[in-house]
């Protein structure tokens, strides 16, 4: 089988919200067996729905739909879909009731715009919403369309969740043949190119069903190692033979095989390892306090953050001299290793980061460009003190999110060696 996904909103299409849904629906289809060909945004118009929906059930075995259920105007998804296959609507009992009794514990009187909610398109399976009130639809399209489906879902990310996972994937799992693996293989210290010459000989003899793709990003490369077929042992094979043979050529560069953060794994090392990290930030902001405390369980190693933005705020916060900074500057690696020694005398944390620079636009030198990062690592237990100076370019927002994770890269390679 394949898919492809439709994403219905003008909202999208202007920029004004990103597409999560498509992200979240691609990679639950491919658990099941089901690869995407295509996502499509289109606008509320419903001739632009319904001429959409037509190309896509022309050319795929399920297409996927999230908005424009909802009760106002602009929703027409409905409409768009009577109009396609020429059907009419009928009031699901079980929509209706699942509807009752939503509005009944939330105190909301029933109107005839919200029991439209409950009207669903004729000979439809009907998805229930549990976290909403506009039902869900899996609709088989013969004749024309040769029986593929159309699977209409609400736009709000949480109610297509439940949708996908209690009713969607559960249903075309069951009707799926095929296996799909995907692996990423996430780098840290390499560019795009070099990663590819390191590895050219490997991408050239992949198996076949097998295929591998390149997703820099602002912080890094991931590979991302795709294999595809009938039989699970063969695909799991040869995605794992790929994986590995990677892992050995490169595998210095690499912090994961798996969707698992920089910061997660760092703090896995911290954890299993009994050791303790606090951050000193000025350029950051708070970004890299924030990224190692978004992971579960981070109160175990986490211990303090210090955001100190002003040269008074390091002087008084963290006891940097004020003889450095005239003599040196705020942004430099003086500075940066001096906010770590006070950071770790401050927190007693086993290690000690610290970020100063310049995010931008404004502020910079011929000397110390916008995009400069000075940051420095001090480690309690042996005294070792490490600084260094990195050339970034971005605006302001990029920057911060590199500086973060070139600091949290610095900290990896640290207890690498450890």
């Amino acid at each position: 089988m394949r898919a492809e996904i439709v994403s219905v909103g003008d909202e999208l299409l202007k920029g004004q919200r990103v597409n999560t849904n498509a992200a979240f629906m691609a990679a639950a289809l491919a658990g099941i067996g089901v690869p995407v060909g295509r996502v499509v945004a289109c606008s509320d118009g419903e001739e632009d729905i319904a001429a959409v929906f037509a190309e896509s059930l022309e050319r795929a075995d399920m297409v996927l739909v999230t908005g424009g259920l909802g009760p106002t105007r602009d929703d027409r998804t409905k409409q768009a879909v009577q109009q396609l296959l020429g059907r009419g609507l009928e009031l699901s009992e079980e929509a209706f009731a699942n509807l009752t009794a939503r509005l009944d514990q939330r105190g909301i009187e029933m109107t005839a715009t919200l029991r439209d909610q409950a009207m669903v398109i004729e000979g439809s399976h009907v998805i229930v919403n549990t976290k909403g009130t506009a039902a869900g639809m899996i609709l088989c399209c013969p004749d024309r369309f040769q029986n593929h489906y159309l699977v209409l879902m609400p736009g709000v990310p949480s109610e297509m969740k439940a949708m996908m996972e209690l009713t969607v994937l559960p249903w075309f799992a069951a009707l799926s043949d095929t296996v799909i693996r995907h692996t990423p293989i996430k780098t840290l210290g390499i560019g795009e190119t070099t990663l590819a010459e390191m590895i050219v000989d490997i991408e050239d003899a992949l198996p076949a069903g097998t295929t591998l793709a390149y997703l820099p990003h602002a912080a890094g490369v991931t590979l991302m190692i795709s294999s595809i077929g009938q039989e699970r042992e063969v695909v799991e094979r040869d995605n794992c033979m790929v994986v590995d043979a990677i892992a050995l050529r490169a595998g210095k560069c690499i912090y994961a095989t798996s969707e698992v953060s920089l910061e997660a794994t760092i703090g896995a090392m911290l954890a299993t390892r009994g050791l303790t990290v606090a951050v000193a930030e000025s350029c950051t902001g708070g970004l890299v306090a924030s990224r190692l405390t978004d992971v579960p369980g981070s109160s175990s190693y986490f211990l303090q953050g210090f955001v100190v933005y002003s040269n008074q705020a390091k002087e008084r916060t963290l006891g940097v001299p004020e003889e450095v900074i005239d003599r040196f500057g705020a942004v430099s690696e003086e500075v940066a290793r001096a906010m770590a020694v006070g950071c770790l005398e401050k927190s007693g944390a086993d290690f000690a980061l610290s970020t100063t620079g310049i995010a931008g636009p404004s502020g910079g030198s011929l000397e110390k460009p916008v995009g400069t990062l000075c940051l420095a690592i001090a480690k309690k237990t042996s005294g070792i003190l490490y600084s260094k100076t990195l050339r970034m370019h971005g605006d302001r927002e990029l920057n911060k999110l590199r500086f973060s994770e070139a600091v949290l890269r610095e900290l990896w390679e640290c207890l690498q060696q450890d």
